[in-house]
């Protein structure tokens, strides 16, 4: 969505799409608003609750069916496992996502891992399609006059047709980039102390693969430690998800720094921010 500074203002109900990496600020800025009458949509915790909800806790359950005690609490329903992934918590998706590496060290199988890969763009890609219902909902169930889309990381790396064109057609994109690259670097360390459920698309994924067995040297994924191949890659999707932002934010929405965001206070800052974004791609 495009729009002047005065359609800007003059928007009743605004709906943001925040895009960016994890850590650049966008669930400081979703949080925040949330205390202005903003409705904070979360892209992946929709995708926890709803499109991997069965799949996580089928995973749970399994690990539990291997305790003899918990095995006949769950097989005569005397117990439930229930998913309590929270906005700012995202732990059962990263739970699920997992980590690529020996099975032996907390890893999961490379088959395996593609395919919790392949169902978690799925969730995401549904997710997306379900922004334009929810700001309706926002608006006209409870009773919000704005939206604020909270998306995952990994929206540049879906390649989905039409799913870019519709959150821009249903609100204003704001990429927030890193400022400058001592700021990046800094981003890739809390990320990697920190992780957040990560989605590689395929041919990246297969492309570094190669390239971190041959540095190890190993023969197979099977014997990759976990933790250092989440370490080693990230950098790498990291910089190689800069562009594909660029791409986006080019010809639908507006950029911002992170530097920016950091300066937000309250949503009359926020709104500033905004203009100054718009005014920018005016002069």
């Amino acid at each position: 969505m495009k729009l002047s500074v005065q359609q800007f203002r003059d928007w009743p109900h605004k709906s943001i799409t925040l895009l960016g990496m994890s850590g650049v600020g966008k669930t400081y800025l979703s949080t925040l608003l949330r205390r202005h009458d903003w409705f904070h949509y979360s892209g992946d915790y929709r995708i926890g609750t709803r499109y991997l909800d069965e799949q996580i806790l089928d995973l749970i359950k399994q690990q539990a069916m291997q305790a003899p005690f918990l095995r006949e609490l769950l097989r005569n329903d005397w117990i439930y496992i229930r998913n309590n992934i929270k906005v700012d918590n995202l732990g059962p998706v990263l739970s699920f996502v997992g980590k690529l590496g020996d099975p032996a060290r907390g890893g999961v199988p490379l088959d395996e891992f593609v395919r919790r890969q392949a169902e978690y763009r799925k969730g995401e890609i549904a997710a997306m399609r379900d922004v334009p219902e929810f700001i309706r909902k926002a608006r006209e169930i409870y009773g919000y006059n704005h939206f604020i889309n909270d998306v995952g990381g990994s929206l540049c790396e879906l390649d989905e047709p039409g799913i870019v064109e519709l959150l821009a057609e249903h609100s204003l994109i704001l990429y927030i980039q890193a400022t400058n690259a001592e700021e990046e670097d800094m981003l890739i360390r809390r990320a990697q102390s920190d992780p957040k459920p990560l989605y590689y698309r395929p041919e990246f994924l297969q492309e570094q693969l190669v390239i971190y067995l041959a540095e190890k040297g190993l023969n197979y994924a099977a014997e990759i430690e976990p933790d250092d191949f989440t370490r080693w890659v990230f950098p790498r999707l990291f910089r190689s998800r800069i562009p594909r932002y660029q791409a986006i934010a080019q010809p639908h929405g507006y950029t911002v720094t992170s530097a920016e965001v950091a300066q937000v206070r309250d949503e009359t800052d926020f709104l500033a921010l905004l203009e100054t974004a718009i005014a920018r791609t005016e002069a």
